[in-house]
């Protein structure tokens, strides 16, 4: 490992927003740390990046297993001595169904993943970035365009994005003394598997369904390595990017 060598962790890394942030970082000369549930998603987005760049390390992880958690940070650190980035990207959603009818182990579910996740992430980052010579890295939490305003039948994937806020805000918080940033991405109808299904047609609020307009998700790895291009002492707090004639400023 030379000086030089720049390492992020980007979790749900097998697809999507993930997968685009993985490749784009790892463009940008990063090692890369891919975690994830599937191996085989993981080794797919492995496989798109050039040759010859820097290492991409597979590491099957649930965010919501603890003893995972720890283990996935204790082997980047192994391998590589240092961690600069983590994107907190893994998310899941709960069934769309009414808030009435919601299980409560769907709920429950869905906040071990975003938000418990979330935070075992950032706190493992951490305990990394404090300790290592030069002091402090970014965390990078995707929030979504959920973390402003829902969506019909959404309210534990709803809660759960705009707690991803108050965890934003506390890490910017209580990393100063670290030199660890803190930035939020809100993501708007990317194109991909999870977020994909908007151009065929979603829910809406005045009880109609009605297809919206999706974005290449590349854009959304190329807006996360700019953000993780930033020095330490310059930080992007929070960046909407969205389709542009999705039906969330305004009334549609």
């Amino acid at each position: 490992m030379t000086a030089a060598l720049k390492v992020a962790l980007v979790t749900g890394a097998g697809s999507g927003v993930g997968r685009a942030a993985a490749l784009a970082l790892n463009k940008s000369g990063y090692a890369v740390v891919l975690a994830g549930r599937r191996k085989d998603a993981l080794e797919e987005t492995i496989a798109m990046a050039p040759k010859g760049g820097a290492r991409l390390l597979a590491i099957p992880s649930d965010v919501a297993d603890h003893a995972q958690v720890r283990a996935l940070f204790d082997t980047t650190k192994r391998e590589f001595g240092r961690l600069d980035v983590l994107f907190n990207n893994a998310g899941i959603g709960a069934p769309r169904i009414s808030l009435e009818d919601l299980k409560l182990e769907d709920w429950r579910r869905c906040v071990d993943v975003n938000l418990t996740g979330s935070f075992m992430c950032a706190q493992e980052a951490f305990r990394i970035m404090k300790e290592q010579r030069p002091m402090g890295g970014r965390i990078i939490n995707n929030g979504s365009i959920s973390a402003h305003s829902p969506r019909p039948d959404t309210i534990a994937y709803t809660a759960t994005k705009h707690a991803m806020t108050g965890l934003t805000k506390s890490i910017s918080l209580d990393g100063r003394k670290y030199d660890i940033a803190c930035s939020q991405i809100d993501i708007g109808n990317a194109d991909t598997p999870l977020a994909g299904r908007m151009k065929h047609g979603v829910p809406q609020a005045r009880g109609d369904i009605m297809a919206e307009p999706v974005f290449d998700a590349e854009h959304t790895g190329s807006a996360i390595a700019y953000m993780a291009s930033l020095p330490l002492d310059t930080n992007v707090q929070f960046m909407t990017i969205m389709a542009t004639k999705m039906p969330f400023i305004g009334r549609g």
